[in-house]
């Protein structure tokens, strides 16, 4: 592994570093059930003057680790398996030719060619470098009730770091992890409102509107007998129906039909981790998750993140899907594992999975040299 790797390693260490000093699950817990208010440390009643000093050095915490997180992205230079064909498609824009991105996407790139001059493209990855790390971050602010641990995952599951390749997408990503506070407090309206401006990037980002949804539904509710069967019938569909569900999906994406993306193949890495998490919430379900909501509604979405890699293969590019669903576990871990009884199996718990996201974190690594991630080596225009 080449020295640029000692970035991203160092940048992780660091910014894990900074989410120690972040506490605010109080934040989180208050807001989430839709009161906006701050509290102080020692009255406990509402301080109209302003945040106390733990929510300073929130503030502060937060900024560094935004500044650093947005600071590696923006300045990068060659970095992405896709970098040069989005440099390419910027050009084909300026000449007028069509190009299979969304309409808001293609505008947002003629405004910065109109300020910048055409050809211009650091300024375009620089801009979505920034609001994505900030609606990243910012998801976390409002709904990680263990700020270190949630950022800690954040990174090591490579969301952030992939973030660099796959820009438009990851940017849907990010807008959906901090919509779906809206679903949690019941404000469909805003929820729906930011997923279609998302979708004027992305357009997949739009799965999230029925799946955040329904889940949150059936958070809310007493399951029955036929929410099972329903649930049954939707797996026995996955498994029997491919062909239907296929020919949905190469309708929005008919370039996606028989290219390598449309392989079959299952992600057993993926599996293993909706698996392992599914395990851990069962084992802390009485502490955890029965009682609190919000875990519940995590739970599903990893729930069904889990069908949809062992049952959905045939889908291509089925991660882009899933994601959607499974970067609930950036929650539901530190959710879990906080309230769950202290103990050492608790403490045996995390370490556990601590030592599993750095293990997967080197796998990550390593494969940061493949030509069709090329995060690695990491080249910026500064330096380079």
């Amino acid at each position: 592994m080449e020295k640029s790797a000692l970035v991203y390693i160092i940048l992780t260490a660091v910014t894990v570093a900074f989410g120690f000093l972040v506490k605010n699950r109080d934040y989180t817990t208050e807001y989430l059930s839709g009161r906006r208010s701050f509290r102080g440390n020692t009255s406990g009643n509402l301080m109209a003057a302003g945040p106390d000093r733990q929510q300073a050095c929130n503030a502060v915490a937060e900024f560094a680790i935004f500044c650093l997180l947005a600071g590696v992205s923006a300045c990068r230079i060659a970095v992405g398996g896709d970098y040069w064909v989005y440099w390419l498609k910027f050009q084909l824009i300026d000449q007028g030719r069509h190009v299979s991105y969304e309409t808001g996407f293609v505008y947002l790139v003629k405004f910065f060619h109109l300020i910048f001059g055409e050809g211009s493209y650091l300024p375009i990855f620089g801009f979505f470098s920034l609001i994505t790390v900030f609606f990243f971050l910012k998801a976390l602010h409002d709904q990680a009730d263990w700020y270190v641990f949630s950022l800690f995952l954040l990174l090591t599951q490579g969301f952030y770091f992939n973030s660099m390749n796959s820009v438009r997408y990851y940017f849907a990503l990010a807008l959906a992890m901090y919509a779906q506070k809206y679903v949690l407090r019941g404000e469909y309206g805003k929820f729906l409102l930011w997923v279609l401006m998302g979708c004027t990037i992305h357009k997949s980002v739009l799965l999230v509107i029925p799946a955040y949804i329904v889940i949150d539904l059936l958070c809310r509710i007493r399951l029955k007998k036929w929410h099972y069967a329903v649930g049954v019938l939707l797996i026995l569909s996955l498994i029997f129906g491919q062909d239907v569900y296929r020919n949905i999906i190469f309708r929005f994406y008919p370039y996606y039909k028989d290219s390598m993306f449309d392989n079959g193949q299952l992600s057993y890495v993926n599996i293993a981790k909706c698996l392992a998490v599914l395990i851990l919430c069962l084992i802390y379900w009485k502490d955890s998750v029965q009682e609190n909501r919000r875990n519940r509604y995590y739970f599903y979405l990893n729930l069904a993140g889990l069908v949809l890699y062992s049952c959905g293969s045939f889908i291509p590019e089925v991660s882009r899907v899933a994601y959607y669903l499974i970067q609930s576990q950036i929650f539901l871990i530190p959710g879990v594992l906080k309230d769950a009884k202290k103990g050492w199996f608790r403490t045996l718990c995390i370490i556990g999975v601590v030592l599993a996201y750095l293990l997967y974190f080197v796998m990550l690594l390593r494969g940061m040299y493949d030509v069709e991630i090329r995060l690695l080596p990491y080249l910026n225009w500064i330096f380079n």
